[in-house]
């Protein structure tokens, strides 16, 4: 493996502080907490696609937008059984492997942000102008802005995945990214910027602005499950809220020590634990994806029923039968009542 020596490295920063208690953490609880978040993010995010490739067959542009997030989140959750062995241990894959499992995990990252901005303003349009954004909600459009979200997210991803590399620190080989000492600063300053602004205060400000407007449309109007719809709706904002904003703050006060706002070396230790841990609090929301944005919609739960009732035995589906369809009548009931004017959010929530 083509691999070069470096200096003492504390995730991304040269420094002459002892780092090996922050270190040895992170070689402790890492590892559990990646094999946690892959146990419980792929089968949920697999399911995801399974039924919408199964039953849904992408007829409309939530479909796409469902889709691609659980694609996203695919990749991440994919490329987290890498990094908690490297973590534990060291770098055994060389470095073709070190760029493409940094690819999977840095599209994955923001590709599920991008797709969850797309979903909000799908929502948004749906409800609030339920009636003229009938022609613009199609699959075609679906899929054209979702390939302009992956296009963004590989532009953001770029400076990363140009500079990572495999490197030996310490005798261990680690696969992370170095920027070029002449432009290091910049760089990591460039890095805090993007992540706290894309993958935080533009998400979190969409999802706000849309969500408000869709409660002050439910209120004003009638025939709808609105307790419901506001709850779910709640659920998304908050549960994005607690899980983000806690990197997000370490992020911000990474970026004042990069300023030269205060320093020591208790303080690189202490920092580099919060991120590690706050970090790792945000890996888990791409295990609530499936739940918050596809299996608390009634749409998809008609879908997933008729999944597991299919995988029953043959004596039991019988009695299963009754129910899976007493659900599809609902649902049918459901959508007429949309296209006949009236605002149901349970199509879309």
């Amino acid at each position: 493996m083509n691999t070069t020596e470096v200096p003492d490295y504390d995730y991304g920063d040269y420094s002459p502080c002892n780092v090996e208690p922050a270190n040895d953490f992170g070689g402790s609880f890492l590892p559990v907490l990646y094999s946690l978040v892959f146990v419980f993010g792929l089968p949920g995010n697999a399911l995801v696609l399974w039924v919408l490739l199964k039953y849904v067959r992408l007829k409309g542009m939530t479909d796409i937008y469902l889709l691609n997030l659980a694609i996203s989140d695919l990749l991440f959750v994919m490329s987290l059984p890498f990094w908690a062995y490297s973590v534990a241990n060291e770098w055994i894959w060389g470095n073709a492997m070190c760029k493409i499992i940094n690819a999977a995990y840095v599209l994955g990252y923001y590709g599920g942000t991008m797709f969850i901005i797309l979903i909000s303003i799908d929502r948004y349009l749906a409800i609030v102008y339920a009636v003229q954004s009938g022609r613009a909600r199609t699959v075609r459009h679906g899929i054209i802005s979702s390939v302009v979200m992956w296009f963004v997210a590989i532009l953001t991803s770029l400076p990363t995945l140009i500079y990572n590399n495999i490197y030996i620190v310490k005798g261990r080989i680690i696969c992370n990214t170095f920027f070029p000492p002449e432009s290091t600063f910049t760089w990591k300053l460039v890095t805090l910027f993007k992540a706290c602004v894309l993958g935080f205060f533009i998400p979190l400000t969409i999802m706000v602005f849309c969500y408000t407007s869709i409660i002050l449309t439910l209120l004003k109007n009638k025939g709808f499950k609105k307790h419901r719809a506001i709850k779910v709706i709640f659920t998304v904002v908050i549960v994005f809220f607690v899980f983000w904003s806690p990197l997000n703050i370490v992020l911000f006060l990474h970026s004042l020590r990069e300023l030269g706002h205060f320093s020591g070396c208790e303080i690189n230790s202490r920092m580099t634990v919060a991120l590690q841990v706050t970090e790792s609090i945000a890996f888990v929301h791409c295990c609530l994806n499936p739940v918050i944005y596809a299996f608390l919609g009634e749409k998809f739960q008609s879908y997933l029923r008729r999944l597991f009732h299919s995988c029953l035995p043959p004596t039991l589906r019988c009695k299963a039968r009754n129910k899976v369809h007493f659900a599809s009548r609902e649902l049918t009931t459901s959508v007429r009542s949309q296209s006949s004017g009236d605002h149901d959010s349970s199509t879309v929530l």
